[in-house]
């Protein structure tokens, strides 16, 4: 009964905007810089840390820099958490397990094992804290314009509680059911994307084998059938040949193994874009945004 009228209160407090809520959020890259200022124009008390201090400080215009997650727990009642793979969601969870205080809230927004997930729901139950999956797609232009799409898995009465600040940074919320079933839903949009870009990659190396004004041929594509999200952003990009990341290769390379270790069915084509941004990886294009997927042809990289 207390952990209900808790949970109304915290609804009543954020509905009502009276911003008496601290927010926590770990890792201020490309994606977690632009949803802490989206939360701090919702009002909200911030506190942020990052591993490398650097990449937070330059957000203590709008947050408090923590120097430990520690320092962070102490000052939040919500705790975002956008880290880079599943072994470091796991480490950063257990270390915020190890001093959350009571019903704090933790909400994972990284791409990572639906397992893994599961797993860190039922620990974080066992110690009287509550976890959330709720991975985003979007990008970093999605991120930067708050219009980001959030598949959310855990209890539904916590999603209730945090919708509201959800929908500071997404346009797109939807609760997907038990924990591990963000992620299930996000592995899925992955593969989809990983579909989408393959086929702009191929059509527009078929159009420039052929001598074709690639321009024209864009302009073509985005007014009929051919257009999508990949085609407008990456397509664009790669006529331009702009490969820094808006997302980067090793992160969809991640998040294509998980949809393949995760999933009962065998999944060709992204098995086959999963080898691709492989090579890529070991000729050192890491780094680059998944537009680079391009590179795979035109550095003449395709295994024949």
């Amino acid at each position: 009964m207390k952990y209900i009228l808790h949970i109304k209160n915290i609804i009543t407090i954020i509905k009502k905007k009276r911003y008496e809520m601290n927010i926590g959020l770990i890792g201020t890259g490309i994606m977690g810089s632009p949803i802490v200022r989206h939360l701090a124009e919702g009002g909200h008390t911030l506190t942020v840390y990052n591993r490398t201090k650097e990449k937070a400080e330059k957000l203590s215009d709008v947050a408090y820099v923590a120097s430990t997650i520690e320092e962070l727990t102490q000052k939040s009642d919500i705790i975002f958490m956008i880290v880079g793979y599943p072994k470091d969601v796991e480490t950063v969870a257990l270390e915020i397990f190890k001093t959350a205080k009571l019903n704090t809230i933790i909400v994972d927004m990284t791409t990572s094992s639906p397992s893994l997930a599961a797993y860190l729901y039922d620990m974080a139950k066992e110690k009287g804290l509550h976890m959330m999956d709720a991975p985003v797609t979007g990008g970093e232009v999605g991120a930067i314009a708050g219009t980001l799409s959030i598949m959310v898995g855990g209890d539904e009465t916590n999603f209730d509680i945090i919708s509201p600040l959800l929908e500071t940074f997404g346009k797109t919320i939807q609760y997907m059911g038990k924990a591990g079933n963000g992620q299930r839903t996000k592995l899925a949009n992955q593969i989809a994307i990983a579909g989408a870009l393959a086929g702009t990659v191929e059509s527009l190396y078929y159009a420039n084998s052929l001598n074709l004004d690639l321009t024209k041929a864009f302009e073509i594509f985005m007014g009929g059938s051919a257009s999508s999200t990949q085609m407008k952003t990456n397509g664009l990009h790669m006529i331009n040949k702009y490969y820094e990341p808006g997302f980067y290769i090793k992160h969809f390379l991640k998040d294509l193994n998980l949809a393949i270790e995760s999933s009962v069915k065998h999944l060709e084509v992204t098995v086959k874009v999963r080898d691709m941004l492989e090579v890529l990886v070991d000729n050192h294009h890491e780094n680059k945004g998944t537009q680079a997927l391009i590179l795979y042809y035109l550095d003449n990289l395709a295994i024949l």
